[in-house]
């Protein structure tokens, strides 16, 4: 008798994403050998006192990172790639990648979004 499975999808899962990444992944090796908090004090005469926070210098240099590894040139395909990849996601890279990169996009462009008056 052949079955058949009726998908019924609950609301609320309780997963953490540590627990779908192998141990033996990439990018969670290298995060355990690759130390960036350096980063903060190299760029901290780079930023201002007043303003809008800013990105995280550690975090965007883990994105350009994913980036360069996967041959990613674009800021379109790199934020696309981040969010569908569960090891990157678990890495606390794309913890707020995207407005991270919406921010970086418009000032490497030269685009801004157009304040109401």
């Amino acid at each position: 008798m052949q079955g058949k499975k009726i998908y019924n999808p609950k609301m609320m899962y309780q997963v953490h994403l540590n627990n779908l990444v192998p141990k033996e992944n990439y990018y969670r090796k290298l995060d355990a050998v690759l130390d960036l908090n350096f980063l903060y004090k190299e760029t901290a005469q780079y930023y201002g006192d007043e303003g809008q926070e800013s990105i995280d210098p550690v975090v965007f240099i883990k994105i350009c990172l994913v980036g360069y590894l996967n041959n990613i040139n674009s800021d379109r395909r790199l934020i696309e790639y981040c969010s569908n990849c569960l090891d990157i996601r678990g890495r606390g890279i794309f913890e707020f990648i995207q407005k991270s990169f919406e921010y970086v996009c418009s000032k490497r462009h030269g685009t801004r979004q157009k304040t109401s008056n």
